[in-house]
């Protein structure tokens, strides 16, 4: 019997790459250090039991199956007996299983005797060895699979002859005849069985086809020239428009093209305009799929809308050189390592990534690099007593910047599976094409075809990136992430003038630019929807072209939504329409960088009246200045309620004490802006605060919350100055918010600089008429609020005949009350 040694090596150009091993067991760390023994002592590689076995195992089940077709012949012989015929009629048999037997023998001497493996294989064998060693690994490969299935037939025919009490050379040929003979049963079983089959296949079949369109060129018309406001962003996914168009321009230079793009920022900023774009830019087919797509009853079609998914998509990439697949709401996919004990994602306390990363990347306020020049064990620390605190339930103490998402529920919307099959999918071995490719090559024992260079580029959108697993974020599945906020006031200004062209309108571009500050955090969506709301308005109005007051009216509308057109009683109005002048007055002559946008005493939802206001500029950092400004403003209707009503005060005034008190703890506790330079949160993060656990605390309490008060008597005071030096500016703001309900940021400054707005000359307010007038008015509204009667004539007009306007007049001294 010829020995066929395995061989450890393979020659250089014998076997072309991506061909299949030899068909050998894997080789561990035990038979790796057996046979680099045997090497060592000259002896043959040990055999692994299996191995060892099989053969004989194989032989012996068929030994057993004739000596139970010897039974069914003769009924009443014994066990015994059968044996003893089926080994007289199958000597040939036996001696076949005794050959094997003494093979396996051969084996285990060459593995312990060096003398007498050398000879049987340098001396009896040599030349065979020599042979087969000229072979390359995938040729040994198929030969010995056709011989494995030359076995296997053998053993079906010797059987089928022995059934059939026929010579074993007609015995495969028997078989096949009756075969052919049952095919009409065999074909009734197979059609009940395909038949139970097919309707399960169908349902997750149907199942599995919804959620996802496709878009040919032809149907996309967006283009880049179409997205205004984020040019930024533009000019980097234009680099990938390029390399998906000129693949070889970084291919050749030993690079990849990009083949993933996250977009992520706030809603309405243009993520899927943008993605639109791309595919108008590169003319390729676009595949949008819904977020709900992969959200299903039963589990597995996830799954399988994947598979369907890449399998569509791999189609089309190679018609059409490319595709564009985007994942809208990506968020929806879900996250494998969401949760942890009390549902926190222990792995980001302070952003993806091992302490020392710092803070988030989805920050849409970036903080100090805080962990980044510490030393590793004190990133350490920093970062256990944050996570602690935060399995603790202390997180709804930290300050806003430290704040994280407490996100719930396991997989998330995509299901079990699901979210493995997308990311193994998108960075898995690339599959050779075709049913004859992938299967009846390998059948035949040929090489599959090399898969084609699909062009594949995966955006994606989301405005919850941190909800994300990193293992899809990570490079080679999405390569460059993008954030798509709100546009600058360039941006914005682009952004009108781009829907702006689109309607007649009478805007020019100082009203443009002056409606983008005024709206500093608009997106794309937001101002389309207000542009569109202004043509309502004029077309309401039986005009097509649009104004200025119309953009006016629709942003107050927009922003404040319908006002319920209710009517207050003459001294609660008056009250109302004082608490909002505080503040108007406030912001007007404390907050440098911010102009007001509006005020109204109009009650809408959650509100009797407000007072907006909007930054000139656009910062990323704030100060303690700032801050104290913020607390002030919010101040000014508790010091006016006072000052007016001497000493009385409405309820009104508490969400703006909340707010005032919010800020300065957070000023002395946590922003390094008060008397102390120790953070308050590290006490609530370590458990430093001297209770049990379990209890409640109180940060008002101690010395932190006679700090805050000392704060925020200083700032009142502060308050009351600027309130009793403006009392004839907010009682003429007062006037003006009782007459006209709603005052642009505009009138409200003409107001209090007595000259002429867009709609209300503030001229006529600064007069002695005016003043005496408003104090008169004033003075009945306090008797009616003591006696909650109502004042005699109701609220005074402005323009009685006999009122001049001053010129240059002068306010009049105020006192204190």
């Amino acid at each position: 019997m010829t020995e066929m040694q395995p061989m450890a090596r393979q020659r250089a150009g014998d076997a072309d790459p991506g061909t299949p091993p030899p068909d050998d067991e894997p080789i561990g760390l035990d038979a790796f250090n057996a046979a680099l023994k045997a090497k060592v002592k000259g002896t043959r590689k040990p055999l692994v039991l299996w191995d060892r076995l099989k053969v004989l195992l194989a032989l012996s089940a068929i030994f057993a199956f004739f000596v139970a077709k010897t039974t069914d012949d003769y009924p009443l012989a014994p066990v015994s007996d059968a044996i003893d015929i089926t080994a007289s009629d199958k000597r040939w048999f036996i001696w076949l299983m005794t050959f094997e037997c003494l093979r396996q023998l051969h084996f285990i001497v060459c593995e312990h005797w060096a003398g007498y493996h050398e000879f049987w294989g340098n001396r009896i064998f040599a030349g065979v060895n020599r042979r087969v060693a000229r072979i390359n690994d995938w040729n040994r490969y198929r030969l010995g699979r056709v011989m494995k299935w030359l076995s296997i037939l053998a053993v079906f025919s010797v059987i089928s002859a022995d059934i059939q009490d026929v010579p074993a050379y007609r015995g495969l040929p028997e078989l096949l005849s009756s075969i052919i003979d049952g095919l009409p049963t065999i074909i009734r079983l197979l059609f009940f069985v395909m038949f139970g089959m097919f309707q399960f296949i169908a349902i997750f079949w149907f199942l599995s086809k919804g959620g996802i369109d496709t878009y040919f060129p032809e149907d996309i018309k967006t283009r880049f020239t179409d997205v205004w406001g984020q040019d930024h962003v533009l000019d980097r996914i234009k680099e990938n428009v390029v390399f998906i168009e000129d693949p070889d321009s970084i291919e050749d230079k030993g690079g990849y093209v990009p083949a993933g793009i996250l977009l992520w920022g706030p809603p309405g900023t243009g993520k899927t305009l943008i993605a639109e774009a791309v595919a108008g830019e590169t003319k390729r087919p676009f595949v949008f799929v819904d977020p709900g797509a992969f959200i299903n009853m039963f589990m597995g079609v996830g799954v399988l809308k994947v598979k369907s998914l890449f399998r569509r998509v791999r189609k089309l990439a190679v018609r059409y050189g490319g595709v564009i697949v985007f994942f809208d709401e990506a968020d929806s996919l879900g996250n494998r390592g969401m949760v942890a004990p009390g549902g926190f994602n222990h792995t980001h306390p302070f952003g993806p990534g091992s302490p020392g990363v710092g803070p988030s990347p989805w920050a849409d306020r970036p903080l100090c690099n805080g962990l980044s020049y510490l030393s590793e064990s004190s990133a350490s620390a920093v970062w256990r007593a944050d996570l602690d605190a935060r399995f603790r339930g202390a997180d709804h103490d930290a300050p806003p910047d430290k704040q994280r998402r407490i996100m719930m529920g396991g997989m998330g919307g995509g299901g079990m599976g699901t979210l493995q099959s997308l990311l193994t999918e998108m960075s898995g071995l690339k599959k050779p094409r075709g049913f004859m490719n992938r299967v009846v090559r390998r059948v035949l024992g040929l090489r599959p075809k090399p898969p084609p260079r699909y062009r594949l580029l995966v955006m994606m959108a989301t405005n919850m990136p941190d909800a994300l697993d990193p293992a899809l974020l990570r490079p080679g599945r999405i390569d460059r992430m993008y954030r798509v906020g709100y546009p600058s006031k360039e941006g914005r200004v682009r952004t009108y003038e781009g829907y702006f062209s689109r309607i007649r309108h009478e805007l020019n571009d100082e009203q443009i630019e002056k409606l983008a500050v005024m709206t500093p955090y608009a997106t794309g969506a937001l101002i389309k929807d207000m542009v569109n709301e202004a043509l309502i308005i004029a077309i309401r109005d039986d005009r097509d072209t649009v104004c200025w007051n119309d953009v006016i009216t629709a942003r107050h509308l927009k922003r404040l939504g319908p006002s319920e057109n209710i009517d207050y009683v003459e001294r609660e109005r008056h009250a109302i329409a004082l608490h909002e002048a505080c503040h108007a007055i406030a912001f007007y002559r404390l907050a440098g960088d911010v102009t007001i946008d509006l005020a109204t005493i109009e009650k809408g939802m959650g509100y009797l009246g407000m007072v907006s206001a909007v930054k000139i500029d656009e910062h990323f950092s704030n100060w303690k200045s700032d801050y104290e400004v913020d607390i002030m403003v919010s101040l000014a209707s508790l010091v006016g309620e006072k000052y007016f009503y001497d000493g009385d005060n409405s309820s009104g005034v508490s969400a703006d004490l909340r707010g005032a008190t919010t800020i300065a703890a957070m000023m002395e506790g946590y922003w390094g802006m008060g008397s102390t330079i120790s953070s308050h949160a590290v006490s609530l993060e370590i458990g430093q605060t001297g209770r049990p656990q379990g209890t409640e605390r109180d940060p008002l309490r101690g010395s932190l919350g006679q700090r805050i008060e000392e704060d925020l008597r200083a700032l009142y005071d502060r308050t009351r100055k600027l309130i009793i030096e403006n009392r004839y500016e907010i009682l003429a703001v007062t006037h003006a918010l009782e007459t006209h309900k709603t005052l642009a940021g505009e009138d409200i400054a003409a107001i209090i600089d007595g000259v002429e707005g867009p709609m209300i000359d503030g001229r006529r307010y600064h007069t002695d008429e005016f003043r005496a007038m408003a104090e008169e008015y004033h003075a009945a509204a306090v008797v009616a609020h003591r006696t909650h009667g109502s004042t005699d004539e109701g609220l005074p007009p402005l323009d009685p005949p006999d009122l001049e306007i001053a010129a240059a007049a002068v306010p009049a001294p105020a006192t204190a009350t």
